[in-house]
């Protein structure tokens, strides 16, 4: 797997500006994606990210890339809490949130609509997308329903990240160099 396509697909996170990105990537085996996996996991633990996979099929994985600690704060809003509560997710846990939306992604093509919160969008868009997925005020990096400006702000902010994250990497820093 190439450090190109972690650093196009998931900058924000790297940059420590997100909870979550996620990607899909082919593998020949699935020892090879462990083994990939492992290798990432070296550098970004000790930098306070995890990259695991999320669904496995057919050479292709879905991956996770996150911030636990944003993830764990991300979790503790009370509309967060609601959502996932209704949905049957343990939400004071995020590990056994993340296992539960495992097995949803396993049992389900589709994703679920829950999983914008894993991704860090603010729950009220989350929430909106739910309840009046037709309604939204504009689209990003998500669909927004509540606050648009600030939401279009964020957009900037992850756009301009992006770019000077594979400015960098064209110029030869390793994706190590640009973990936060």
């Amino acid at each position: 797997m190439s450090e190109e396509m972690i650093i196009r697909h998931c900058s924000p996170t790297l940059a420590g500006l997100k909870t979550a990105n996620m990607f899909t990537q082919f593998f020949t085996s699935d020892r090879e994606m462990r083994e990939t996996l492992r290798k990432l996991n070296k550098i970004f633990v000790r930098r306070g990210l995890r990259i695991i996979p999320l669904r496995w099929k057919n050479g292709k994985a879905l991956l996770y890339l996150f911030r636990p600690s944003f993830l764990k704060c991300d979790l503790k809003n009370s509309l967060a809490k609601y959502l996932l509560a209704e949905r049957g997710y343990e939400f004071r846990k995020p590990g056994k949130c993340i296992c539960e939306l495992i097995r949803r992604l396993d049992e389900n093509e589709d994703f679920p609509h829950e999983i914008g919160l894993f991704l860090g969008y603010p729950p009220e868009d989350v929430w909106g997308f739910i309840e009046n997925p037709d309604d939204c005020k504009c689209s990003g990096c998500w669909k927004v329903y509540g606050d648009k400006e600030k939401a279009e702000k964020i957009f900037a902010r992850y756009k301009k990240c992006r770019e000077a994250y594979c400015r960098e990497f064209a110029r030869g820093s390793t994706i190590e160099q640009l973990v936060n």
